[in-house]
This record gives structure tokens, sequence and C-alpha cells, in this order.
């Protein structure tokens, strides 16, 4: 059950990664350049992946 979610947080990660992205660079005013883009949002997408699949095995250890 633990690679469910798993999986349905990282499907979720990602499409929330793009949203912060994009909200990142309409607050800028102009898009990141390619490469650029490429590394912020890997970036946010590996901070949030580390917050959510920690907190994960946290409900994982106390819910035995």
């Amino acid at each position: 059950m633990e690679v469910v979610y798993y999986t349905l947080i990282a499907a979720g990660l990602y499409f929330m990664s793009d949203w912060l992205l994009d909200r990142f660079e309409v607050s800028r005013g102009e898009r990141f350049q390619r490469g650029t883009r490429s590394l912020v949002f890997f970036v946010i997408i590996l901070v949030l992946a580390f917050i959510s699949f920690n907190f994960i095995k946290y409900l994982m250890l106390f819910s035995e």
C-alpha cells in the first residue's frame, strides 16, 4: 500500500511543481530560460518530495 501512496503523491507533486513554477514566472513577468526553467522545476519538486515523502514515512511509522 505504501507504493500506491508514493505513486499518487509523486503524480500530485509533478502538477503542483508545474503550477508553482508558472506562478513564479507570472510574478517575475517573464519565462525562465530553458535550462534555468528545468533547474528551478527540479529544485521545487525535490524540496516538495523530501517534505511529503518524509511526512508519509512519519505517518506510516505511527499507524502501525
